[in-house]
């Protein structure tokens, strides 16, 4: 501790314990020092340490465990690989794209909050589909073990989607965008537009998500092989549960 420094003992006291987590001198699940332990190491008041540790609890780094201590948060993030998550091998496997996230760390998902209607999508919807303003609209949420991470919103177009499986709850095996190729709109390519944002109440309830911690937004539209604009998806998820990769050809 710098007593004559201008950052606040307990940011001092984050700063330090975010840098052994990050090193790995705490692991991934393992226990962090008690609040009596980091107040003889620290030389300082309970309250500061108390500080420090909500400090890192508000950027998701640990979680605290009632009558047990605080933890590193045990899950690493997924990867999410923008170049591969949509490959078509993943649709002729049977595996949406979040199934195929979730094999890459080895944890159970799970999609709940399922709600499909139909109705007039946003105005700016209406303009990533081309005009159209009569769709299926499909909300869920997922879940990697248990914990929610991302929330979805889908807007296909109702001359494509209604009386097909994209309009019931259970999309099948592949997930929407398998459904599509199945119905004669081979897939082409995706658009995304990536934001970062302080998430709204509702979305703090849904996700779970502890004071501080911000969302990641993707508006994603999906083209096939005319051109033609068959599916926008607006997604909100957890930034302590994502990092986005990007491979961008250097040509």
């Amino acid at each position: 501790m710098d007593a004559s420094a201008p950052e606040p003992g307990f940011l001092q006291i984050a700063r330090q314990l975010r840098h052994e987590i990050r090193s790995g001198a705490y692991p991934p699940g393992s226990k962090l020092p008690s609040e009596t332990e980091l107040t003889r190491a620290f030389g300082v008041a309970r309250m500061t340490v108390r500080g420090g540790i909500a400090e890192l609890r508000s950027e998701g780094l640990i979680v605290s465990e009632q009558g047990k201590g605080v933890f590193v948060r045990p899950r690493p993030p997924v990867r999410r690989l923008a170049s591969d998550r949509f490959a078509r091998r993943h649709r002729d496997a049977g595996q949406a794209a979040f199934l195929a996230e979730a094999s890459q760390v080895g944890a159970t998902p799970a999609v709940d909050q399922v709600q499909v209607t139909s109705g007039r999508p946003p105005d700016s919807v209406a303009g990533l589909l081309g005009g159209v303003t009569d769709v299926v609209v499909r909300s869920r949420r997922y879940l990697l073990d248990g914990q929610p991470v991302e929330t979805a919103v889908s807007y296909i177009p109702k001359a494509i989607a209604a009386g097909t499986k994209i309009a019931d709850d259970d999309t099948g095996p592949g997930g929407i965008y398998a459904r599509l190729e199945e119905l004669g709109h081979r897939l082409d390519h995706f658009v995304e537009e990536v934001a970062a944002r302080m998430p709204t109440q509702e979305e703090r309830f849904r996700l779970q998500l502890p004071a501080g911690v911000p969302v990641v937004t993707v508006l994603r539209t999906a083209y096939d092989v005319h051109d033609v604009p068959v599916e926008v998806c607006d997604t909100v998820k957890s930034s302590q549960s994502y990092i986005l990769e990007y491979r961008v050809d250097a040509t």
